[in-house]
C-alpha cells in the first residue's frame, strides 16, 4: 500500500511539474529562434541608440491651431554603441499629425537612428522618446507583486505570460508575414497556449483536460461563427489599424480578412480560458467533497457557476474592446451621427463582431466545460472511491 501511495505521489509531481519544464524549454527555444526579419535593409546601414537631448531649436516649427508642422532641431549626446559620447545635431520632422508626431524637450531621452559611413556620422533622425527603461520597471513591479501575492503560482503565471509574448512575436507574426494560413496558425497557437497555460495551473491531469476541452470547444465555435458573420457583415481585414500599409510594403499577398477572422478568436481565447478554469475548479471542489456525486449533478453545479460568471465576463470583453475605439465613438457622437448610421460603419461593425462573437464563445464555454468536467472529474472521483473501498476491504 505504501508503494502504491508513493507511486501515486511521484506521478502527481511529474504531472504537476511537467508543464513548467516544457514551458521553460519552449521559452528558451523561442528566444533563440530567429524570426527571419531581424536584419532587414531598412535598418541595415544605421544604428539605433538612446541619446540625451541637450538642447532644442523650435524656430522652424509652424503652429497652425492644434497642428504643428515643420522641423525641430535637437542637439543630442549618444549614450551607447560605437558613437557613445558623441554630440551631434538630430532632426525631428513634424507631419502635422498629433497621433504620429513627437516633440522633444531639453533633458529628454530619445531613441535616435544614426546613419553613418565608416567612422563619420552622416545624419541623425529622432525616432521617438526612449521608454524601454520605464517599461522594464513597470514589468518588474508587476512580476514582483505577482510573486509576492501568488508565490509559486505567480511564477507559473509569469512563465505563461512570457510564453504567450514569445509565441506571438516569434511564431504568430512571422508566420502571417510569410503568408501561412492565418486561421490555421492562429488556431494551432491557441491550442498550444491553452494546453500549456491551463497545464501550468493544474498540471497535466483530468482538470487540465476538462478546462482545456471546454475552452478549445468555445474557441472553435467562435472561429466558425466569426468566419460566417465576417462574410455576412462584408468586413475587409483592412479595417484593422495599420494593416493596409502592409499591402504597400511588399506584402500584397497577405489575406487581411483571414487575419481579422483569426484575431477574433485569439482576442477572446484568454477570457475563455479564465472562465473554463473557474468552472473546472468549482466542479473539482464539489466532487472532492462529494465523491459519490452523479455526473448530472456535477454538470449542473458547473452550469450554475458558469451562469454567475458569464454576466461579468461578457461585460469584461465589452469594456476591453470599447476602450480601443472610445475616441471614434466620441467623434460620431459629437457629429450627431444617427445610431442606424453608426452601426453600419465598418469600424463599428468590426468591433461589434469582436465583442459579440467573443461573448458568444464565452457563453458556450460554460456548458462545454461543465460537461467535460462533470464527465472527467466524477470518473476520477469514482475510481478513487472504489480504490479506497478495496483497500478497506483488504484490511
Amino acid at each position: 500500500m505504501k508503494t502504491a501511495t508513493a507511486n501515486t505521489k511521484s506521478l502527481f509531481r511529474l504531472n504537476y511539474h511537467a508543464p513548467v519544464i516544457l514551458c521553460v524549454i519552449l521559452i528558451v527555444v523561442l528566444i533563440l529562434l530567429p524570426s527571419g526579419f531581424e536584419n532587414l535593409k531598412v535598418y541595415g546601414e544605421s544604428d539605433l541608440r538612446p541619446a540625451k537631448v541637450i538642447d532644442v531649436d523650435d524656430s522652424a516649427i509652424v503652429d497652425t491651431g492644434l497642428i504643428r508642422s515643420g522641423e525641430q532641431r535637437c542637439t543630442v549626446e549618444i549614450q551607447s554603441g560605437h558613437f557613445s559620447g558623441h554630440v551631434a545635431e538630430a532632426n525631428n520632422l513634424l507631419n502635422g499629425s498629433m497621433e504620429q508626431d513627437k516633440v522633444f524637450a531639453k533633458g529628454d531621452t530619445a531613441l535616435v537612428r544614426i546613419n553613418f559611413s565608416g567612422e563619420k556620422i552622416r545624419s541623425i533622425s529622432m525616432i521617438d522618446h526612449y521608454r524601454i527603461h520605464w517599461e522594464i520597471l513597470l514589468a518588474g513591479l508587476f512580476f514582483v507583486l505577482l510573486i509576492l501575492f501568488a508565490g509559486r503560482t505567480g511564477v507559473r503565471a509569469i512563465l505563461s505570460f512570457a510564453l504567450t509574448v514569445l509565441m506571438i512575436w516569434k511564431v504568430l507574426v512571422p508566420s502571417y508575414l510569410k503568408g501561412l494560413n492565418p486561421i490555421g496558425v492562429g488556431l494551432g497557437i491557441c491550442v498550444i497556449l491553452t494546453l500549456l497555460i491551463i497545464g501550468l495551473v493544474y498540471g497535466f491531469d483530468r482538470r487540465c483536460l476538462s478546462a482545456a476541452g471546454g475552452s478549445l470547444l468555445g474557441i472553435l465555435l467562435s472561429l466558425i461563427i466569426g468566419i460566417i458573420f465576417t462574410n455576412l457583415f462584408k468586413i475587409h481585414g483592412a479595417v484593422m489599424s495599420s494593416s493596409e500599409s502592409l499591402l504597400y510594403s511588399g506584402y500584397a499577398h497577405l489575406n487581411l480578412t483571414q487575419i481579422f477572422m483569426a484575431a477574433i478568436f485569439i482576442g477572446s481565447s484568454g477570457a475563455m480560458m479564465d472562465l473554463s478554469v473557474d468552472i473546472t475548479s468549482a466542479i473539482d471542489e464539489v466532487v472532492r467533497n462529494r465523491p459519490d456525486i452523479r455526473v448530472r449533478d456535477a454538470i449542473q453545479s458547473g452550469m450554475n457557476v458558469g451562469r454567475a460568471a458569464m454576466g461579468t465576463m461578457t461585460t469584461t470583453l465589452l469594456l476591453a474592446y470599447s476602450g480601443g475605439f472610445i475616441a471614434l465613438l466620441m467623434v460620431f457622437t459629437a457629429q450627431g451621427t444617427p445610431i442606424e448610421v453608426l452601426l453600419n460603419y465598418k469600424f463599428v461593425s468590426a468591433e461589434l463582431l469582436h465583442t459579440l462573437i467573443g461573448s458568444f464563445g464565452l457563453v458556450t464555454v460554460a456548458p462545454f466545460t461543465a460537461i467535460c468536467g462533470g464527465i472527467l472529474l466524477t470518473r476520477r472521483a469514482g475510481q478513487n472511491l472504489s480504490n479506497s473501498r478495496m483497500l478497506s476491504d483488504r484490511k
